[in-house]
């Protein structure tokens, strides 16, 4: 007999880095969850560990195609996310953000599900306002190398509120600012995860620009957590919501503690800024611990030391 608290929940984009967090998640509270994942750059491994589960199944999905499935909730986290992959097939990527995003609303309203978007604070694009609040607009190119992404998000965030608005959907938009952690790709080409695999290999840094330009690095527990309790917070809160560690720092002082924390004896080198790379980023996660109580608990350090340790595993074992 099916417990009345069990819901069963699909998760696009489920073998991904952060998909595949939050399937263990949910999977840990005791819900039946659905992995969909075309494997672009979703990995089996990130998932393996899952296989087998009786409440796990996996379905290789693509998500510019319709699917039919019951499930009670959604969480819709299909797109690259990292500028080497995104920029790799531009306009599939804006695909997978649009007609992905229609794909599964629509879904959502044939089965009355609840539904979650998983945002970006790329919607902010190079920001004008320091830190960012969901109230900000944003300063995005329209048509720049990053577009594809920045405005295929910003596009998918309009589809769910006239979903909203026009079909009473329950919606839920989470902006989720840069995350890290185990299970992220280790050539997806962000900060986090080169600056690591450079200082593991011996390998110089490379830090564009001057390295003053400022991020903020939520790890991945945290990160997830905030995804629930989005999930789970009362129906009339439909966001948009900032998930992310309002802690500032500059790529150089990553860089500087990649090395440090690796023990390495990489130097650090400095190449150009790419086009409409953003120089400050950092969220105002007010919104966040009034509506759902949520503020990360894990600080830099001690999440990259976990980061750390799955990396050094990844180049020992390769």
């Amino acid at each position: 007999m099916k417990n009345y608290s069990t819901k069963r929940i699909l998760i696009t984009g489920g073998a991904g880095f952060l998909g595949s967090h939050l399937c263990e998640r949910l999977l840990a509270e005791g819900h039946e969850v659905i992995c969909v994942d075309n494997f672009y750059t979703g990995r089996r491994a990130s998932i393996a560990h899952l296989i087998g589960h009786p409440l796990f199944e996996v379905l290789r999905h693509d998500v510019t195609f319709p699917l039919y499935v019951e499930v009670d909730e959604i969480y819709n986290l299909a797109c690259p996310a990292s500028p080497i992959h995104y920029q790799f097939d531009p306009v599939q990527t804006t695909k997978t953000s649009v007609h992905g995003a229609i794909n599964m609303l629509g879904l959502a309203k044939r089965v009355r599900a609840k539904i979650l978007q998983a945002s970006t604070s790329e919607v902010y694009g190079d920001p004008t306002v320091h830190p960012q609040p969901e109230s900000y607009w944003g300063n995005v190119n329209p048509i720049g190398i990053r577009s594809c992404y920045d405005e295929g998000k910003r596009c998918a965030e309009t589809l769910f509120f006239d979903y909203y608005r026009q079909h009473n959907l329950k919606i839920k938009v989470a902006r989720i600012f840069n995350t890290y952690g185990p299970r992220m790709h280790p050539n997806d080409g962000r900060v986090v995860s080169n600056f690591i695999m450079q200082a593991l290999k011996g390998e110089e840094i490379t830090v564009y620009g001057d390295g003053r330009q400022t991020r903020s690095f939520c790890y991945v527990d945290d990160l997830v957590d905030g995804l629930v309790r989005l999930m789970n917070s009362p129906d009339d809160f439909t966001g948009p919501v900032n998930l992310g560690n309002p802690v500032e720092f500059t790529i150089l002082e990553l860089a500087e503690k990649a090395v440090k924390m690796t023990g390495s004896n990489s130097k650090i080198s400095f190449k150009p800024l790419p086009s409409d790379d953003p120089r400050q980023r950092q969220p105002d996660i007010t919104l966040a611990k009034g509506k759902l109580g949520w503020e990360p608990k894990i600080q830099l350090d001690e999440g990259l030391a976990k980061t750390i340790s799955y990396f050094r595993q990844l180049v020992i074992g390769g």
